[in-house]
């Protein structure tokens, strides 16, 4: 194993070292031989009137190294070690003293890990102590009390030896009243890389910074001609501005030699801050966002920082290789998404951070591999994946490069797991950082003394550091880079590293993936979902005049559904697809047909109206309306069952569609209509409606054609009988004349002939009646007066 590797060119320690150590065990003899001979009983005793130890074998006092510095000392620094002592017990502890002690050189890299684990454990070796002036003292630990303590000792009394790594323990000793005697009560060990000269061969680095973060945007846009982007939250504000994750991984990030490792999906987010922008959370409420300025400084900041340095760029969106390849795979479609996520980070990185990045490298989660993901990861293009030490593993005795063929002209770029994993886990407390970093550095430094052969390694921590990890990981590489054991090196000269050949390039099947890391990945459904959100993209997007309003945003939300940033986090992801889904599906249903009532149709042909109604902002085209009737015996649509008709309606607007029908007999006929796209496919509900159908028959035409034959033949009788009458009322004046003529002896005034005048006023008086009467077409008007005495005239007819 690459643990079992001496170290070489490592010197004797000095003779005073051994001296004192010898000294130091000869005199503990007496001591250990009276404890061995204490009675049983009083070790139970004291066992029980204090705290009892952790299964580990922690102390009853907990011991806290806050710093070390340096961290990497050199000839003639001063160490200085600082940190609390807490009394955990029941008992106070006094003549405490906090005291150094510098154990063997620590030879393998396994060994580190072991002591790591077990850093608080008193049963172990504890090393030789310091003494001296270098130490500091308590007279008394009140339980449940924490002290500070600083000690401070130049790297010269350390007695440290050749090249290497120490043990560097800090005691809590004193006594109890139970126990009365000077002992240690609790330890905490670390780590103290010795490498005071250049090194003849140095370890070439590469350190990955990954700047990746959740999804936080929507697929919803703004209705306006900027398309205002929508988000889900403020949380990516929060991560920016001053003090948040991202904005120290910038600020951390910018005075270290590393490779950026970027998702586009986190730029374009940002970017998309840096203008108007809304935020319209689970809730449904909408607030306009006020981090312009906040964005715009983020980003000038890491344009600052990324200007001259190597830049890797993710897939849009870092999707969840992994996942893709164990449950994706096998639902059409799957894969072009993970295409089109890499097709756009050239143009999306250039575009805000203005620099070239590096699309050839996949990173699937916690570097881990089998066949079927180093076939998705280079799928889209990519021909080097970034895998992890303990997935690709070596038998060998030392650390090889990082580089190595495994097949097809994939290269596999190894990341070292001891040093990509000692950043992982809460690292809030000083004391855990500071492990961190003395743990980092130490195998750093054991790797580099295992051979004389110059090695390339690569780091890849964790995707989403939080700042108390990043904080961790900055000092750390920061003392690697003013160390003499290595130096820095871009990713993409790690990859061209000639590789060893006696390391591993076989990729560890499927049955070795890790089981945590499978129970975490992304559904077999959720890729169905996502096929089901882009079958329906596709359908909708043919009848859209401007196509890239909604197929672009659209596009981008369904890489992000895809995201590694969901593992852990079902809910939300299921969450986040339903609402990509409804919302398109809200923009399909936005192009539909108004509902209609039945409708009556008089006659042997007329025309149906069916409306299309366009809610959305853009035009809509490449529609056809077919109105099928499903009784076309009684009704067609045009002459056939079905008409269609195209469709082109604008933004916010309706549009009547007419289609002309016959009718072929008397009653009801049901009509669907239904929009299709140019290709033949339904789009929207259909809607159906009755037509019910009256024809107009032979029969009833006469009864009209005759009532209307008698209207006109009344008429023409009430004009004749009018001018008749004129004609007689003309004549009688002129007859009155002749008779008073003829009868010169008749006085003035005497009775007239009742024939004469005083018919005449009973014709006008019944010509009066009618004429304000109102008179029925088939009635006849009669020739002559009402109750006349008088014989009647040929061809006359007499009201009686």
């Amino acid at each position: 194993m690459a643990d079992a590797a001496d170290f070489q060119g490592t010197s004797a320690s000095p003779a005073r070292r051994w001296l004192r150590r010898t000294g130091a065990l000869l005199a503990g003899a007496p001591l250990l031989t009276g404890l061995l001979q204490l009675p049983g009983a009083t070790s139970a005793d004291a066992a029980g009137q204090e705290s009892p130890q952790a299964a580990s074998g922690a102390g009853s006092v907990s011991v806290a190294v806050d710093s070390l510095t340096p961290s990497a000392p050199t000839e003639g620094d001063t160490v200085t070690v600082s940190g609390t002592v807490t009394n955990n017990g029941k008992q106070a502890v006094t003549d405490a003293h906090v005291d150094l002690r510098v154990g063997p050189q620590i030879g393998t890299r396994s060994s580190i890990d072991t002591l790591a684990r077990k850093s608080d454990d008193i049963q172990g070796p504890v090393g030789e102590e310091v003494g001296g002036k270098y130490t500091e003292k308590f007279p008394r630990l009140t339980p449940g009390v924490a002290e500070p303590f600083t000690i401070s000792v130049p790297v010269d009394e350390l007695d440290l030896g050749g090249d290497g790594v120490y043990q560097l323990g800090v005691t809590l000793s004193g006594e109890t009243a139970a126990q009365p005697w000077d002992r240690v009560l609790g330890i905490q060990r670390t780590f103290l890389p010795w490498q005071p000269e250049e090194a003849g061969t140095k370890t070439r680095t590469t350190f990955l910074w990954p700047l990746v973060s959740t999804s936080h945007m929507a697929a919803e846009t703004g209705s306006n001609e900027q398309q205002t982007p929508v988000f889900r939250d403020e949380e990516l504000a929060k991560e920016i501005s001053p003090g948040g994750r991202l904005d120290q991984m910038v600020s951390l990030g910018k005075s270290l030699d590393v490779t950026w490792v970027v998702d586009p999906d986190l730029l374009a987010s940002v970017d998309a801050m840096t203008r108007s922008y809304e935020v319209r959370p689970a809730d449904g409420t909408t607030t306009p966002g006020r981090n312009q300025e906040l964005a715009k400084k983020w980003l000038t900041e890491l344009q600052q920082a990324v200007a001259g340095k190597e830049v890797v760029a993710l897939p849009y969106g870092d999707p969840d290789l992994a996942s893709l390849a164990h449950n994706g795979t096998s639902v059409t479609g799957s894969l072009s998404h993970l295409k089109e996520a890499t097709d756009v980070v050239d143009d999306t990185v250039k575009t805000i951070l203005h620099v070239k990045p590096d699309t050839d490298f996949a990173w699937p989660v916690d570097g881990a591999v089998d066949p079927s993901i180093v076939k998705v990861a280079t799928s889209a293009g990519a021909d080097k994946v970034i895998v992890r030490g303990d997935s690709l593993q070596d038998n060998l005795s030392y650390t090889p490069s990082a580089a190595r063929p495994i097949g097809g002209g994939t290269t596999a770029v190894v990341a070292d797991a001891r040093m990509s994993t000692p950043f992982q886990g809460d690292l809030t407390r000083a004391s855990a950082s500071t492990l961190a970093v003395q743990r980092f550095l130490a195998q750093s430094l054991t790797l580099g003394l295992q051979t004389g052969k110059q090695r390339s390694v690569v780091v890849a921590p964790q995707r989403m550091p939080t700042v108390s990890q990043a904080q961790a990981m900055s000092e750390a590489l920061a003392a690697l880079q003013g160390g003499n054991w290595s130096e820095s090196q871009d990713l993409a000269d790690a990859a061209k590293a000639k590789p060893d050949p006696a390391a591993n390039t076989k990729v560890p099947p499927a049955s070795d993936y890790p089981r945590d890391l499978r129970g975490q990945e992304l559904p077999r459904a959720a890729f169905e979902q996502i096929a089901r959100t882009q079958g329906k993209l596709d359908k909708f997007k043919v009848i859209l005049t401007i196509q890239s309003r909604v197929v672009t945003p659209f596009g981008r939300a369904m890489n992000r559904e895809m995201s590694t940033s969901w593992r852990g986090r079902n809910v939300a992801a299921v969450g986040y697809r339903s609402d990509i889904e409804s919302y398109l599906d809200g923009l399909i249903d936005g192009v539909k047909l108004i509902k209609k009532t039945e409708t009556k149709l008089s006659g042997r042909s007329a025309t149906i109206p069916v409306t299309v109604q366009n809610n959305l902002v853009q035009g809509v085209e490449h529609l056809q309306l077919r109105l099928t009737s499903q009784n076309p015996t009684r009704l067609k649509i045009g002459d056939a069952a079905y008409k269609e008709q195209p469709v082109a309606v604008n933004g916010g607007h309706s549009q009547s569609v007419k289609f002309t029908t016959s009718a072929n007999a008397n009653g009801q006929a049901k009509v669907v209509a239904q929009l299709y796209t140019e290709d033949g496919r339904p789009y929207g509900d259909p809607v159906a409606f009755d037509v019910r159908v009256t024809e107009v028959t032979p029969t009833v035409m006469l009864v009209i054609g005759g009532g209307f034959l008698l209207l006109v033949l009344a008429g023409f009788r009430m004009y004749t009988q009018r001018k008749r009458a004129a004609a007689r009322e003309a004549a009688e004046p002129e007859a009155e004349r002749e008779e008073a003529a003829g009868d010169p002896q008749e006085p003035v005034g005497a009775p007239q002939n009742p024939h004469t005048a005083g018919d005449r006023l009973r014709e006008e008086s019944a010509a009066g009646s009618r004429a304000g009467a109102p008179e029925q077409p088939s009635d006849a008007a009669p020739d002559t007066a009402a109750e006349s005495a008088d014989p009647s005239g040929t061809g006359e007819r007499v009201d009686r």
